[in-house]
């Protein structure tokens, strides 16, 4: 992992040029939640072929070559060097890192049982939790228009996400159990990348945002690889044979993360979840132009509720 970083380069100006962020963590969103729809499709078509664990890792150590590529390229284009890891930026990276495995592996776990729709829409509830968390860890404060938002986009995620007559019970509580901790396992994750970028002291947002990249997609590889030779070793077999599909999903996988890291590195982890949930959108599209599904009303509903929301959140964001 450290061989992509190596000595600062030689700065190719005088001065690095200089980027206004702006509003540029709202793009770098979208195009995040419209790159892991890609990879979500991609790790679905995997499982019939290298199982669930195989392509749970592909986002990982696929991902990685790629994370390095794009801080190479950071590099050359800014001239700014690797920021040094801190003990604190490593304490949030291996958290967001373990918090990301760990809330995958139980979301694939409750989505094997009968309560799959109530364990997608507990664990879409994670902008909430995220703005708990925030708020604990970090000390990000919201304001009430933008918390509200928060709220009207979860509901309309929870609307879109959940049938109707599907009482809790017939789910099973272990089911929707799982669907909250893997919600909140994902809201740790955001919070600990969110730490570590924060941690790192040199170095514009997008330097500070790909290094934490390649040290989490490192980390995560290094765990899951290490897991899967002593425990599965067919999975790993299968991934590399079906090379060309990880491939993709990995890149998919690197773009995703590294778009949701620059929103990281600009704002608060909870508006960048929540404006997240337009892929909810991004996946009513998939259904319906790719599978030819009709959108339900109660569906509709819902989907009206997440633009609501996002709206008023772009709204009401300083």
């Amino acid at each position: 992992m450290r061989q992509c970083m190596g000595r600062p380069l030689r700065r190719r100006w005088k001065e690095p040029p200089v980027i206004d962020p702006g509003l540029l963590w709202i793009p770098a969103t979208i195009g995040a939640a419209a790159a892991q729809t890609a990879r979500n499709v991609m790790q679905r078509r995997l499982i019939d072929v290298i199982g669930t664990v195989g392509a749970t890792q592909v986002r990982f150590l696929y991902g990685l070559p790629f994370a390095c590529l794009f801080l190479v390229l950071v590099r050359m284009g800014t001239g700014e060097g690797v920021p040094e890891p801190s003990a604190r930026f490593l304490v949030f990276a291996a958290g967001g890192a373990l918090a990301q495995i760990a809330a995958t592996a139980l979301m694939l776990s409750a989505m094997r049982s009968k309560g799959f729709a109530v364990v997608t829409a507990f664990t879409k509830t994670e902008p909430v939790l995220v703005a708990v968390f925030a708020l604990a860890v970090l000390g990000e404060r919201l304001t009430l228009p933008m918390g509200l938002a928060i709220l009207v986009a979860t509901m309309g995620v929870v609307l879109v996400t959940t049938r109707k007559g599907l009482p809790l019970a017939q789910a099973g509580l272990g089911a929707a159990a799982m669907g909250i901790g893997s919600g909140a396992l994902f809201a740790v994750a955001a919070v600990g990348f969110r730490g570590a970028i924060l941690a790192l002291e040199d170095g514009g947002f997008l330097i500070r945002a790909t290094t934490t990249l390649v040290w989490g997609l490192g980390l995560q590889s290094l765990l899951l690889g290490l897991w899967m030779l002593a425990f599965d070793r067919e999975a790993l077999s299968a991934s590399a044979a079906a090379w060309r599909g990880s491939l993709f999903a990995g890149l998919m996988g690197a773009v995703a993360s590294q778009l949701w890291f620059i929103g990281f590195a600009l704002t608060s982890a909870a508006s960048v979840r929540t404006l997240g949930l337009v892929e909810v959108l991004f996946a009513a599209l998939v259904s319906r132009i790719v599978f030819a599904q009709a959108i339900s009303r109660r569906e509709a509903a819902g989907l009206v509720l997440v633009t609501g929301g996002v709206a008023l959140l772009l709204f009401a964001h300083p």
